[in-house]
């Protein structure tokens, strides 16, 4: 057996360390790329939503490298993520490639399905007791990974040089990566902390250490927040215009919350986002629509500048939250930009965007346009 994956931004690290522990041959793929999503694009039909096609092109490279076992997340409810296992095993098949699809999700509420495929990739040759220990380890990883994207989210528009800034966030996540004890993952956090504050406090200027930046909540679909390639990289270029950025969704809250049915809770758990959603969205809609919704709320409550949903074209539940969403910019008077992806989307456009946005943003007590929609963006409302 040699297993693969979706590459899902920093995801791969977290779960190459669960495989080796367990002694699990693992093929991680490339990041995502324009070759990847061509790879993918020739399999996926053209309705289907951005991640498939990634996904079906991070197979397509991982195969190059004897990958023959896929392992993937699922979901319940009005999303197609929750068919990706079935879907791509089909399309895969009939391309001439037989991989095993494995789908970690707990089928009807209940662990022992989880537990059952988890035993099938460990194989008998691990107890129950080292799997344990390896899922612990892992996880610990997807705790530091988040607790690293948070200090690179503060220091980008705070550090002077975007360039070094990328470099020390690169590097952080190669000393994660390569972390083989608790300690080893405490000291990579802790030397990314102390790397941060030594760089912020060479800055010279007293007006540049008080400045408080613009701060933007990023919401919406998770694969494609959490993914740098699919999201256009927009925490990098908001942070290179001077704004700090939160995200919704983060991998351990995320893991904790949708795997493991709340018993890990995560260091940025998400399961508040219901409560903050009711008087807007009482109910689940599929995918991550409600918590959307909700983190919206909950960013706007802590005093964001401004709100932006990303998500890939077509996805129905972001879809339905979008519709929800100018209720929450009329209420809580905050400025809400939707961003929608596909394989089509450029950099050059998304970067102008958030130019305007940020520029709207920085405009004091003023009224912006009360509705402007383009290509993949809206912005509706006033400040």
């Amino acid at each position: 057996m040699k297993v693969t994956f979706p590459h899902m931004g920093n995801a791969w690290i977290a779960i190459q360390t669960l495989f080796e522990s367990l002694n699990v041959e693992v093929v991680v793929p490339p990041p995502n790329s324009k070759q990847t999503l061509t790879l993918g694009a020739k399999l996926a039909p053209e309705s289907a939503c951005l991640p498939l096609k990634l996904n079906l092109g991070n197979y397509l490279e991982a195969a190059r490298d004897g990958a023959d076992t896929v392992v993937i997340t699922g979901g319940i409810g009005p999303c197609r993520f929750g068919y990706y296992g079935e879907i791509e095993r089909q399309i895969l098949r009939e391309a001439g490639y037989d991989f095993d699809v494995v789908t970690l999700e707990p089928p009807d509420g209940s662990l022992r399905g989880l537990a059952q495929r988890i035993r099938y990739l460990a194989g008998t040759k691990n107890s129950w007791a080292s799997i344990l220990k390896a899922l612990r380890f892992a996880y610990l990883k997807c705790v530091a990974l988040d607790q690293v994207e948070d200090l690179i989210h503060a220091a980008r528009p705070r550090l002077s040089d975007p360039h070094n800034t990328e470099r020390l966030y690169e590097e952080g996540k190669r000393r994660l990566a390569q972390a083989m004890t608790v300690q080893g993952i405490q000291d990579s956090v802790r030397w990314m902390h102390q790397c941060i504050r030594e760089r912020q406090s060479d800055r010279n200027s007293p007006q540049e250490k008080s400045h408080k930046p613009l701060r933007v909540g990023i919401i919406g679909e998770i694969y494609t927040i959490l993914d740098p390639y699919t999201s256009v990289g927009i925490e990098e270029e908001l942070g290179r215009q001077g704004v700090e950025v939160d995200r919704s969704i983060y991998l351990s809250g995320w893991v904790g919350n949708h795997i493991f049915q709340g018993l890990a809770s995560g260091y940025r758990s998400i399961r508040s986002y219901p409560n903050h959603a009711k008087p807007f969205l009482p109910h689940f809609v599929g995918g991550h629509g409600q918590e959307t919704v909700g983190a919206a709320v909950k960013f706007a409550k802590e005093g964001f500048d401004g709100i932006i949903q990303l998500f890939p074209l077509s996805c129905m539940p972001e879809i339905v939250a979008a519709s929800v969403l100018p209720r929450v910019q009329d209420a809580y008077n905050i400025p809400i930009m939707t961003l929608i992806v596909d394989e089509h989307t450029g950099h050059a456009g998304i970067q102008t965007r958030l130019e305007a946005f940020v520029d709207l943003l920085e405009r004091p007590n003023n009224k912006y346009l009360s509705e402007t929609t383009g290509e993949g963006v809206s912005v509706v409302g006033e400040r």
